[in-house]
Order: C-alpha cells, then structure tokens, then sequence
C-alpha cells in the first residue's frame, strides 16, 4: 500500500532566500496585532472583568437597544450586550451584584429572564455566569503569569539544550505567534476568557514542539555537514522536517474544522484560536525562527584537530526523512 505524502521527499525549496520578506511580514503583522489590541482592546469575559454574565437565545434577530432598555428597567445595573456566535444569540453582562451569593444571583438571573420572556416570546435562556472582582483580578495575574513562564522557560530550555541563538530565535517566534492571537481576538471580538489562555498555552507548546524538531535537525546537521554553509544547512534541515511539519499541521487541523463546525459556539473562540495558532505556529517555525539564526550569527565550525574526511564531509549518503 502506497503511503500518503503531502510532500515529496526530495523537496528543494529555499525557504532562507525569502528570510527578508518574512521579517517583513513578521514585523509588520506584529504591529498590526499591537495597534489592534490597544486600540479596540480584548472583549475579556466574566472571567477576567468580574460580575454577571447571563446568555440569552431570541426566536428572531433582536434589536439591541430595546433589549437594553427592557434590562436595565429591572434595577439590576448598566447592562453590556454583545451578540455571541450568531446574530440570535445576545450576551448580557451586568456589573457584580451586591451580596452576590448564589440565592440573590439567582434572583437577578430569574428577574432578567422572565422580562425578557415577556418582551420577546420565544427567547429562551441559555447559561449564565459569575465572578467577583477579586478573583476577577487573580485571574489575571495568574493567566498573565502562566504565559510569562511558559515563554522564559522554552527560552532557557533551549539556550540549554542548543545554543544562546536557538533560544532568542524560538522566543522571538512564540512572541509573534502570542502578538497574532491577541490581534485576532482584538479584531474578531471573540470574548477572551480563560479557555482562551489555555488555547493560548496549547498553541505555545505545539509552537515549541515544531521548533525544537527543526532546530534538532539543524544542529544535527551542523555537526554532519561542517563545510556547508550556514544558510545550506537551515534549508536542508527544514526541508527534511517538512513532510512531518505539513502532515502533523493537517491532521490537527482537520481535527479543530470539526470541532469548529460541530461543536458548538462555546467553543468557537476556542476553536479558532487554536486554528491560528497551528497556521501562524507553522509559518514561524519555518519563516521566522529558523531564518533568524542566520541574522543572529550561528555558524557550524569545524572541531579543532580532526581532519580528512570528517572535515570535508559534504551531502553525502541517503537523506533522512
């Protein structure tokens, strides 16, 4: 049975002659997602912001402001609305209740839903949730603080386990990756919880999985082929790794389009930003990370005092897929 190969195995493409093209790219998109983010901001969710968050499915597409006045002619607070997932499906979010326990939640919730019921036959409620402001806050800190370690520690992990230039290159391209993320939240306002920060890690560690396996080739490559130059050496590897990065890239994806069509929009954000995480994740390891080794001055040396064939070793034997 012949096996299926997205990518031939004598694949030649110089991905390095494109290097200055992709900086460009990379810089460019970079700032774009910055300018995004501070501009229109993250549409944080209960999670992160703190108060009530009640969801609500309307027979027919809604008019907004009459489903504010009805919801803020209960008493209950300056209501956010925001269409959720499709245009018949409103979140309402309300500021913290005071003596926010669960009976006097449970009243406001049953309050909102009956006004809504009357006002609009057929709306039905879906869900609804709570946070404080203080965990709020914790919530923060400690999503902040995950992303923040998981980053330095890949750094480290590999300035040790390659060299200083691995390390820079790997933490410049999970940065860009991270930058990507948050602009398309800040475009798409998808609301950003902490599902979110743990698509977030996941797309960190796929990011770093891919990575490692290249610059693994590459410095395997440096010690094999100690005549070749630098920018050689960075193609033949990532085009040995190619058939693996492409097929590991696919399958996954075609994993999350189902999860994106079927599962339902409470996982919608989830889902996609997962999707651009694996699409951008990729584009790095391959563009970016890779190239920038180059830039930053790596350089496969000969070992001092071994001559003849070690020395002069070339592309010579089978390749490895």
């Amino acid at each position: 049975m012949k096996l299926l190969k997205l990518v031939p195995d004598d694949t030649n493409i110089d991905f390095v002659r494109l290097r200055g093209w992709a900086f460009g790219l990379t810089l460019a998109l970079s700032l774009l997602a910055i300018g995004l983010t501070f501009a229109k901001g993250l549409n944080f969710g209960v999670d992160f912001e703190g108060g009530l968050m009640i969801e609500e499915k309307f027979a027919t597409v809604p008019d907004l402001d009459r489903v504010r006045q009805v919801v803020d002619a209960q008493g209950v607070g300056d209501a956010s609305l925001q269409q959720f997932g499709d245009p018949k499906t409103i979140t309402i979010r309300l500021p913290a209740q005071k003596g926010a326990d669960e009976g006097a939640t449970n009243a406001v919730v049953k309050k909102v839903e009956t006004a809504l019921a009357q006002n609009f036959p057929g709306a039905t409620f879906s869900r609804y949730s709570t946070v404080s402001g203080k965990v709020s806050g914790e919530l923060i800190r400690n999503g902040l603080l995950a992303v923040v370690l998981a980053i330095v520690g890949i750094g480290l992990f590999a300035i040790f386990r390659f060299e200083w230039q691995f390390g820079i290159s790997t933490v410049v391209a999970i940065v860009h990756d991270l930058l990507m993320t948050l602009g398309f939240f800040a475009l798409t306002r998808f609301e950003f919880d902490l599902n979110i920060v743990a698509a977030v890690l996941t797309i960190i560690g796929y990011s770093i999985n891919d990575k490692i396996v290249i610059d693994d080739r590459i410095r395997e490559n440096m010690r094999r082929y100690r005549k070749m130059d630098m920018r050689e050496i960075i193609n033949l590897s990532v085009n040995e790794t190619l058939p693996r990065t492409v097929m590991t890239s696919v399958t996954i994806l075609l994993a999350l389009f189902a999860l994106l069509f079927l599962g339902g929009h409470v996982l919608r954000g989830f889902t996609a930003a997962m999707i651009l995480g694996i699409v951008v994740g990729t584009y790095s390891s391959i563009y970016v990370s890779s190239s920038l080794l180059i830039t930053l001055g790596l350089r496969a040396e000969p070992v001092a005092g071994r001559g003849g064939a070690a020395d002069r070793a070339e592309r010579v034997g089978p390749r490895e897929g």
